[in-house]
């Protein structure tokens, strides 16, 4: 099994202890992304301004409960601005704001890891099926 422990730095000791603190940043991000259908709403309206149904169409597998209780946290958080137009039949608008795109760049880095290492992902079912069939 590889050694993947740190050096002795002191300053690197700090930081790392740090990240079990309930305010660090990374917590915070993991926090803010670990519902399973955030990354792929910001990823979606980094294509560009949609429409409820436009991305209800475009992600598979979510229901309109999840994506509207998803978009309404993200306007909530100010990830996400919603602009309602006053027509017959109303026609609502989605997009990412400043803080949105801001929060999608590591949304798409984690993104396209998980594409190039799809191989992880194999393993780790492998793994809990394997575990489940011996339990």
């Amino acid at each position: 099994m590889a050694d993947h422990s740190h050096a002795s730095d002191p300053q690197e000791a700090l930081v790392d202890e740090a990240v079990f603190h309930e305010r660090y940043p990374s917590r915070r991000l993991l926090d803010l992304i670990a519902n399973r259908w955030t990354p792929i709403v910001l990823f979606c309206l980094a294509s560009g301004t949609h429409h409820y149904g436009q991305m209800q169409r475009r992600i598979p597998g979510i229901s309109k409960k999840m994506l509207s209780q998803t978009l309404r946290r993200l306007e909530t958080d100010g990830l996400v601005h919603r602009e309602v137009y006053r027509v017959v039949p109303p026609k609502t608008e989605y997009e990412l704001t400043e803080l949105g795109w801001r929060l999608h760049e590591p949304v798409r880095f984690l993104c396209r890891w998980a594409t190039e290492n799809a191989e992880v992902f194999d393993r780790i079912e492998r793994n809990r099926t394997a575990a489940a069939v011996s339990e």
